[in-house]
């Protein structure tokens, strides 16, 4: 039988995270290991100046107390796993928001995908887009997201993983509802627009502290002829991104020789 490791950076008890296991329940063994907080925006962290715990909550379900997605996905191909014995499919998600374009770089969900292809397993990153705050996702939920995944996951045991060493899917999906669902677009990771969202407030005592907002999901458009997720998403498209870890400019290689 066919196993799949999960994890997510939005906590163990998330909508997200049962949806997902939802989805795939009947397709494989399903191990779940998910961080007992919200990880958001960790990045590929890991924990190395504490001792970590696996607490079962269930069969085949932990919460790692207090990992991040890259230390559930590190942790569980050691501790669950023996024998060099590995899943088939490592599945990060479905996060409660996007990671498009330079998200990928904050994102513990992308991170949980990261750290699979690096131990040698084929892995995606799901998350769910939403707008206009929670009553958005509350109104479409992970109907989509689940159907999308769903026919993913089947499609890779069915055949195979389409891509090579150390590269992951990165899947968003947009804020449709399910009927409303027009298919797939191959897509780059997209150029994301900053902002600087701070905001600073204080204590009881007069000392500042400071809350990180959330930037408005703005893009530059492409000019190359590739599609990017973030076009994608705003066209009602699931995007699937093909991601590599190789983060070397190679197109700069011989001009750094020159320089030098």
């Amino acid at each position: 039988m066919k196993k799949i490791l999960i994890t997510n950076d939005d906590g163990f008890d998330s909508e997200g995270l049962r949806a997902l296991v939802d989805a795939v329940a009947d397709l494989a063994e399903v191990i779940v290991v998910a961080p007992t907080l919200e990880k958001s925006a960790c990045g590929h962290s890991l924990t190395l100046t504490r001792p970590l715990r696996f607490v079962e909550l269930s069969k085949n379900f932990y919460k790692l107390d207090d990992g991040t997605p890259t230390d559930c996905i590190y942790l569980a191909l050691n501790a669950l796993f023996p024998n060099d014995e590995k899943p088939d499919l490592v599945l990060s998600g479905i996060n409660k928001g996007s990671n498009l374009g330079e998200d990928i770089t904050y994102s513990g969900t992308a991170a949980g995908a990261m750290e699979g292809v690096i131990q040698g397993v084929p892995s995606l990153a799901i998350s769910q887009v939403y707008k206009g705050g929670k009553d958005t996702l509350n109104a479409y939920g992970y109907a989509l997201a689940k159907k999308v995944v769903r026919e993913l996951v089947t499609k890779i045991f069915e055949g195979s993983f389409p891509l090579g060493e150390r590269k992951l899917l990165n899947i968003n999906i947009p804020a449709i509802k399910e009927e409303d669902f027009k298919g797939y677009r191959i897509t780059k990771a997209g150029y994301r627009v900053y902002g600087n969202d701070a905001h600073m407030h204080k204590n009881p005592r007069g000392e500042e502290h400071y809350w990180m907002g959330l930037h408005v999901l703005d893009w530059k458009p492409s000019t190359d002829g590739q599609i990017s997720d973030l076009e994608a998403i705003d066209e009602g498209f699931v995007s699937i991104t093909p991601i590599h870890l190789d983060m070397t400019a190679h197109d700069d290689i011989k001009t750094l020789e020159k320089w030098l």
